[in-house]
């Protein structure tokens, strides 16, 4: 009888990196009497579901050859001269040439960790910073080490003794609305952070899926608008907060020689993003008002937040902090010390009521107290039901 040999193992990395536990946290809530404030998903009655079907049926009536076909890694032409006209609008003037259109942002993270980062290399992230772009720079083999931060985001003074000491080849950054904080990076240090990469030679990556949802307050500029990091910024956007992320669509704008790289990695990964779903959303975006679509959005979004923030106070512990997002989908949480907010999920849970738990999104040492909220998923009415039960958990 033969032998049977083992299966060679797994590479070092797969074992390495862990499964998200902000994913397993949805699957344990995702009973229908759950009130959560985890998910950081777009509100599903909210989206243009008729706009998109009309879009996805004009582009199959009119040209089915073309948009079930393969098509090229760069991305639809007419899909890439929208994104860049929006990019221009707001202030970044940028050409179809400067983009290519990925499986949501989250491809382009790893596009960029395939064509920048070797094993060992390091990375500067927020702390705490977007628990996907930890896992995919982690799987690449990157040495990940956080930036002390405040409740305005990144020190650049950190920044600049980091990059001293320790060569770092590129700094993630969520400036609007970062996932999970919530918080805005003024323009004053994004400016510092320009000079910065400009002097030192370091990749700026500038991840923006939540821009376009700001309630109040002024936008900020684009990493990419300081002419100093125009050569070295990478800039990230995606339509799953704006239209609808089943569409798995989003985008990458590069330096031309970075975005070629990237080009030559997405071939490998998955030869182009899907054709139909490409022509249908350069579709909606030529015959439908995405902005008029994003005020509705935002609106309703705003009156969530302000429920949310109208009763923590008398949700949470005595000495409890918490941060007022100008847009977004989350607010940041601080529980008294001795609590600690992994723990107590457990017991919400059992009260059919949930949220995340702060330590999965930290770099280095995770502080216990902290918890992120999202409010785009309930109405205010759930919202304040959803509190309650969390109240007699606290």
């Amino acid at each position: 009888m033969m032998t049977r040999a083992e299966a060679p193992s797994l590479a070092a990395r797969a074992a390495q990196v862990d499964a998200s536990p902000v994913r397993e946290i949805l699957a344990l809530t995702a009973r229908p009497e759950v009130i959560s404030f985890a998910g950081g998903l777009p509100a599903p009655e909210l989206f243009d579901a008729a706009g998109l079907r009309a879009a996805y049926d004009a582009v199959l009536a009119e040209r089915p050859a073309q948009v079930l076909q393969y098509s090229i890694t760069e991305g639809d032409p007419q899909l890439r001269a929208a994104i860049a006209a929006r990019y221009t609008a707001r202030g970044l003037a940028t050409t179809a040439a400067d983009l290519v259109v990925t499986a949501g942002s989250q491809q382009g993270l790893s596009l960029l960790a395939t064509a920048l980062l070797e094993p060992g290399d390091t990375v500067l992230v927020e702390d705490p910073s977007y628990l996907a772009a930890l896992q995919c720079f982690r799987f690449a083999g990157a040495r990940v080490l956080p930036v002390p931060c405040d409740e305005h985001g990144v020190d650049p003074q950190a920044v600049a003794e980091l990059v001293r000491s320790e060569r770092p080849k590129l700094l993630y950054l969520v400036p609007n609305f970062q996932n999970p904080t919530g918080r805005t990076l003024p323009a004053e240090r994004r400016a510092a952070l320009a000079e910065l990469a400009a002097r030192d030679g370091v990749w700026l990556v500038e991840d923006d899926p939540y821009g376009e949802l700001r309630f109040e307050g002024q936008a900020q500029p684009w990493l990419a608008e300081f002419p100093e990091a125009a050569d070295r910024t990478v800039t990230l956007g995606s339509f799953s907060k704006v239209l609808a992320p089943g569409m798995r669509l989003g985008w990458l704008r590069a330096p031309a020689e970075l975005l070629r790289a990237c080009v030559i990695a997405k071939q490998a990964a998955d030869l182009h993003t899907a054709t139909v779903d490409q022509a249908a959303a350069a579709r909606y975006l030529a015959d439908q008002d995405l902005d008029a679509h994003l005020a509705k959005v935002t609106r309703a979004y705003r009156a969530r937040r302000d429920a949310l923030l109208a009763g923590l106070a008398d949700t949470l512990p005595a000495g409890s902090r918490w941060n007022h997002p100008e847009g977004g989908m989350f607010l940041w949480v601080n529980l008294p010390a001795g609590h600690d907010a992994t723990a107590l999920l457990r017991t919400a849970i059992t009260h059919d009521v949930a949220y995340v738990p702060g330590a999965p999104f930290y770099a280095g040492p995770a502080d216990p107290t902290t918890l992120r909220m999202a409010f785009t998923t309930h109405t205010p009415e759930e919202i304040a039901a959803g509190l309650r039960r969390l109240a007699r958990v606290f």
